[in-house]
């Protein structure tokens, strides 16, 4: 997995800094910082694109939160970037990180979907030699739920309040700061808890695990199953259950039992008004180039067209509905 990581980050700098003689036109994309699962697909995404055809060329810009890129999209400043349906859900609705942004349901207007896919399982993350056994144990302690503001800190936030009762600020230090910064405190043992999402095997937590042994917070099956609470958490909108098997990490992590956390859909949205014919190649060249990478990258078989549109609160983007009505996947009333 780390070899695969290192070539789609290397492919996806070319990507975003190589020139294209062929290219008729630049499209600007914009994702959350190296890290996550959601920069490895959609890196990945635009290598793959750029790769396969001549008429466009993704430049892709790392850096910043989803919450403020969907909000470039929508006013023509990015032609794409990552959403969730959370995200988007409080935008379309003018509520939480968007309450000081009147105008953001109408911008929500302006966003599409090319598709979604899996953000991973939120793996919360201590040293196996600290005393924190369980999501309980996070009061009073240091704990990085994700950047301020952003999507993934919301989902993290609502999942210990929704357990536990506990609110960030108030009974557990609430630690700021970006993925990149958080993840160097953490290494450092600046904090306590270290909340990240990825699809498993996640490639930070083997990093960690090479220097010091890991333990990672959830639930067992059992308790699962008597949570109402935790069932509840993962069957709202752009939530899933997240399980992280045992032996997922050989070495570093000390689980001996599944670890059942949560974790969401994300997604590529588009500008509404980019050209149906631009997104329709752009999504039929993905999918196309996706399943012939397959065998060198496994782990795009968790990103699955079937998955891509599951229905989810945002509707696809003429040109990529196109795609999968011509390719014949059943396409739920509530994205077209």
């Amino acid at each position: 997995m780390k070899l695969q990581l290192k070539a789609a980050l290397a492919g996806a700098c070319l990507a975003g800094l190589a020139g294209s003689a062929g290219a008729t036109e630049t499209l600007r994309m914009a994702t959350i910082a190296p890290g996550s699962s959601a920069y490895l697909v959609m890196t990945t995404m635009a290598t793959l694109i750029n790769q396969a055809q001549d008429d466009y060329q993704i430049q892709v810009d790392a850096t910043g939160a989803a919450t403020r890129h969907m909000i470039e999209v929508a006013e023509g400043e990015l032609d794409m970037s990552m959403t969730s349906p959370n995200i988007y859900r409080f935008m379309r609705e003018g509520g939480a990180m968007y309450q000081e942004l009147p105008e953001a349901p109408e911008l929500a207007e302006e966003l599409r979907l090319m598709f979604w896919f899996p953000y991973g399982q939120y793996h919360y993350i201590v040293y196996a030699d600290s005393d924190i056994e369980s999501i309980e144990d996070l009061r009073g302690r240091s704990v990085f739920l994700g950047p301020p503001g952003g999507g993934a800190w919301n989902a993290a936030h609502e999942w210990v309040r929704g357990l536990t009762g506990m609110t960030a600020g108030e009974d557990y230090e609430n630690v700021r700061g970006s993925w990149s910064s958080a993840l160097q405190g953490f290494q450092d043992r600046q904090f306590d808890v270290f909340v990240n999402g990825g699809i498993a095997p996640f490639p930070q937590v083997d990093q960690l695990a090479l220097t010091s042994q890991l333990r990672l917070l959830g639930l067992t099956e059992e308790e699962f199953e008597a949570s109402e609470e935790a069932q509840a958490l993962t069957s709202r909108l752009g939530a899933e259950i997240g399980i992280i098997p045992a032996g997922t990490y050989a070495d570093g992590v000390v689980n001996a039992e599944d670890v059942y956390t949560h974790g969401a859909s994300v997604g590529v949205t588009v500008r509404a008004d980019l050209d149906e014919e631009t997104v329709y190649l752009l999504t039929r060249t993905f999918w196309e180039q996706a399943e012939a990478a397959t065998a060198e990258q496994p782990w795009l078989r968790n990103v699955s067209l079937e998955y891509a549109v599951r229905e989810a609160g945002m509707q696809l983007h003429p040109g990529a509905l196109r795609y999968y009505e011509e390719i014949g996947l059943d396409i739920p009333e509530g994205s077209r």
